[in-house]
C-alpha cells in the first residue's frame, strides 16, 4: 500500500494507481467522509445549478402530465425530484460503504 503525506496546507497526493483506477484527473472533485476512523474519498460531479435548472425547465415544457392524480404544482414536482435525488444518493452512498 503506497504511503502519502499530508502537507502543511492539508493537501494529500493520491497515488497514481488510485487516480488511474478511479479515472481521476486534475480539477476533479472528491467527497471526503470519516467512517470508523478511516477517511473515505469518493469522486463526485459538480453541476452548475443554474444551467441544470434551465435544462430541466426545457425538458419540463416538453412533458405532458399523464398521471391519475391531479398534476402536481411546480413546487411539489421539485420536492419530488429532490426526494428522488436524495434517495438515489443515499442508495449510492450505502452501496459504496458496503464495498
Amino acid at each position: 500500500m503506497p504511503l502519502t503525506k499530508l502537507t502543511r496546507n492539508g493537501q494529500v497526493t493520491l497515488p497514481a494507481e488510485a487516480r488511474k483506477a478511479l479515472r481521476l484527473k486534475e480539477g476533479d472533485y472528491l467527497e471526503a467522509e470519516v467512517v470508523n476512523d478511516v477517511v473515505q474519498l469518493r469522486p463526485v460531479r459538480v453541476v452548475d445549478r443554474a444551467a441544470a435548472d434551465r435544462r430541466l425547465d426545457e425538458i419540463g415544457r416538453q412533458v405532458k402530465w399523464a398521471g391519475a392524480d391531479p398534476e402536481p404544482s411546480d413546487d411539489e414536482l421539485l420536492e419530488r425530484v429532490d426526494d428522488d435525488i436524495h434517495a438515489m444518493r443515499t442508495a449510492e452512498h450505502a452501496k459504496n460503504r458496503s464495498r
